[in-house]
């Protein structure tokens, strides 16, 4: 993958598969974290993850949204342990930008 490079894109029950859906979510929090570094200078001031927000674009007849989305909360739960446990939805949307099947949107709670 080059950087700026949709992972799987597509629709979601319609091309692109769960599993492919999974590895886009577990990519979506490796830029998110790559983000907040960026920011913060190191993700030790990371405190907690406070809510994590799920889109998948997904055909009509599909419905593990939670299952895509879970991927995402299980890494951070696996890097930060307590503190990457949060509040989450996951839903479904007919379309997102650039064709991405996947889009996450994070709260994070930071030291000073």
């Amino acid at each position: 993958m080059r950087q700026g490079e949709l992972v799987n894109p597509g629709i979601v029950g319609s091309g692109v598969t769960l599993e492919e859906a999974q590895e886009a979510a577990r990519v979506c929090i490796a830029n998110l974290l790559a983000n907040i570094k960026a920011e913060l200078g190191t993700l030790d001031r990371v405190e907690r993850f406070v809510r994590l927000g799920g889109f998948v674009a997904a055909s009509g007849d599909f419905a593990s949204h939670p299952e895509v989305v879970n991927a995402a909360s299980n890494l951070l739960a696996e890097i930060f342990g307590d503190a990457g446990r949060h509040a989450r939805a996951a839903v479904g949307v007919a379309s997102l930008p650039r064709s991405a099947c996947v889009e996450i949107e994070a709260v994070v709670a930071v030291r000073p």
